[in-house]
């Protein structure tokens, strides 16, 4: 098979690269090359899509199939518009970001509401926008295409740093804040499996839209089940919404967070989405101690960024939550 990656130099793009190269696939990479190098075997194309003749150094080949990472509209439309019909089989990866309910357990891709898209003119994606942005994304693509819904990614090479927190975290070992109580959702995907899936799904002509996410965990399992696979001594200490919030601790990602934790029941539906659909077409997962054994190594080896509450502003809500914890009893005597 000869297959195109938009992209190819980063986390899921390039982890697509390298299992296409893997399988014995012709494996080219189209990019700008500034995110990274593409895996061994692939070949690379510089492109820059944000120009209007962006993609002309591709329209002398001829691919079986493409692969699209893109957030931005602008530079789907344009892809779609230059590729797509002489193309056999066209994957779109998209995001569960695209869903208007994220209270709601359990939806599935096939009915679930999705955000209004960005406006026509929009060219860009933005953080505040990146959910509508990829709906408009979807529109441009269409329907004979396999639109993969991922969730959250993890393992080596995230640029995120976001599930790379809690292996690292708990190979420092000692008394560590997790948020939110034991029987909280999780739910992500280990790259190199979403990888496989959508090599996969070009190889068999697959068409739908799935959700490209694991099973959900207990909040508790998810924490357990990391801290023995990378050994650590550690304890859990449980702290609740309301006191994290009061004390400038953030969701999800980013300084001063802690990742991977979402508010509820705010969120209640974002990790628990049902994705029996993708598992009965060819989606399989990796234990979840085997990423996080891997992430950290990869995070030893090779200094991978880490995102999330440092050291010292741990310690300090830790310190105030026991300050609070004593004086309750104090004052229920």
């Amino acid at each position: 098979m000869r297959l195109l990656i938009l992209g190819g130099t980063q986390f899921l793009g390039r982890a697509i690269a390298a299992h296409a190269c893997a399988a014995g696939h012709d494996v080219t990479c189209a990019a700008r090359g500034v995110a990274g190098a593409v895996p061994d075997g692939a070949r690379f194309i510089r492109i820059d899509r944000d120009e209007p003749d962006g993609l002309a150094a591709l329209s002398r080949e001829a691919f079986d199939a493409v692969v699209d990472v893109s957030r931005h509209p602008g530079q789907v439309r344009r892809a779609v518009a230059t590729l797509k019909q002489r193309t056999a089989h066209w994957t779109f990866v998209s995001t569960v970001s695209v869903y208007a309910d994220n209270r709601t357990p359990g939806q599935r891709a096939d009915t679930a509401l999705l955000r209004a898209p960005a406006a026509p003119e929009i060219e860009h994606s933005t953080d505040e926008i990146y959910g509508a942005a990829k709906v408009a994304c979807e529109q441009a693509v269409g329907a004979n295409a396999f639109i993969c819904r991922a969730g959250l990614i993890a393992g080596p090479e995230d640029p995120t740093g976001r599930f790379t927190y809690w292996p690292a975290r708990f190979d420092r070992g000692g008394e560590i804040l997790v948020p939110g109580t034991p029987d909280d959702a999780v739910q992500l995907i280990d790259v190199r499996d979403l990888a496989n899936w959508i090599v996969h799904a070009a190889q068999t002509g697959l068409i739908g839209i799935f959700d490209g996410i694991g099973p959900s965990f207990t909040r508790g399992a998810f924490l357990a089940e990391c801290a023995r696979a990378v050994g650590s001594d550690c304890t859990f200490t449980w702290i609740d919404r309301a006191f994290l919030e009061s004390h400038g601790v953030k969701r999800w990602t980013g300084p001063r967070s802690l990742p991977l934790w979402l508010p509820l029941p705010d969120f209640a539906g974002f990790n628990t989405r049902d994705t029996a659909p993708a598992r009965d077409c060819g989606l399989t997962v990796r234990a979840l101690a085997e990423t996080a054994r891997d992430t950290l190594l990869w995070v030893r080896t090779a200094g991978g960024p880490i995102t999330g509450l440092t050291i010292d502003e741990e310690r300090a809500v830790l310190a105030a939550w026991h300050a609070s914890r004593v004086r309750s009893d104090i004052g229920d005597r």
